[in-house]
């Protein structure tokens, strides 16, 4: 039986790894299928302190990976296919078939990206759809190119993919964007970006791959064709919480709710990251709720020695 396993690999997970590892907790990491979480998409962090001149995402996850595994932390390649909260010590089912027993739980499951529900946006994706540019944009060199959305997300998608593309048409739904000044500034800077108010996508078009987007005006409802290469889809995310529907409280976008820092509604079940996070969402902040959680568990272990 493990002290503390964790779930999920992103800067939430692997600060609470660092942390419970120095605490000589010997925690057990699954990292899930999406290793890493979604730094590992991105290029260019330039907000995470300690690196003036930036560093790039996969390489920062690296860098914890290191930093947990010279500590003690055993990682474990694999997926959380099951879990009971109900029983004491905490029961996982990894991989469908391999019980794990752990008397403090931390979940670092992150959230995944939103999509826009149209059939051919399944049927297209990774030919043209994509909600990745730093995954994808590489191979639009020279087209045109959409992106739908109108946070941080979508900016920085739309500006990195101007690295690539002829030209990025970001399509918002509002008149507004919401994402950060600096980013607005950097679009507004940006002669290859235009944007597109008040508009929302109808039909991705093309058989094979992206041809491009069918769009209509909410406020007018006229409906034109924009040809492109690709569409990126950047319009939130949702917590991956699935495996704890029913045994954690969480609120009614299923993010699971915490208080007294990190501590579950499961005495000995902690959540740190995006997963608990709607409004942050930020590397950084991921790491220091990552940091709480081990601190948490570590003292309820102290509290609860048996």
């Amino acid at each position: 039986m493990h002290k503390v396993v964790i779930i999920g690999s992103g800067p939430a997970g692997l600060t609470a790894a660092i942390y419970t590892a120095r605490a000589n907790l010997s925690p057990l990491l699954i990292e899930g299928s999406q290793a890493g979480g979604q730094l590992t998409l991105t290029t260019e962090v330039e907000n995470y302190p300690g690196f003036p001149k930036g560093i790039l995402g996969p390489q920062l996850i690296q860098d914890m990976h290191a930093q947990a595994a010279r500590f003690g932390t055993t990682f474990w390649q694999a997926d959380v296919t099951q879990v009971d909260l109900g029983t004491r010590p905490f029961r996982l089912v990894v991989n469908d078939d391999q019980v794990v027993e752990t008397r403090t739980l931390i979940i670092a499951t992150g959230a995944s990206a939103n999509l826009l529900g149209l059939p051919a946006e399944s049927r297209l994706m990774g030919h043209g759809v994509s909600t990745c540019a730093t995954c994808d944009g590489y191979f639009f060199r020279g087209k045109p190119l959409v992106v739908v959305g109108g946070g941080d997300s979508a900016l920085e998608e739309a500006i990195f993919l101007t690295k690539f593309a002829t030209q990025v048409t970001i399509l918002h739904r509002r008149d507004k964007l919401r994402a950060s000044k600096i980013l607005q500034d950097r679009e507004r800077n940006n002669e290859k970006i235009t944007i597109r108010w008040n508009t929302v996508v109808d039909d991705i078009l093309g058989e094979d791959v992206v041809t491009g987007v069918r769009v209509r005006n909410v406020l007018t409802d006229e409906r034109t064709v924009i040809p492109c290469a690709g569409v990126f889809i950047a319009i939130g995310h949702s917590p991956n919480t699935h495996l704890f529907k029913g045994q954690l409280a969480m609120d009614e976008k299923g993010y699971i709710l915490t208080q007294r820092g990190t501590a579950t509604s499961v005495p000995g079940v902690f959540a740190a990251g995006d997963v608990q996070d709607p409004y942050y969402r930020q590397a950084v902040t991921a790491a220091g709720s990552g940091c709480m959680a081990a601190i948490d568990a570590e003292r309820f272990l102290e509290a609860n020695i048996s």
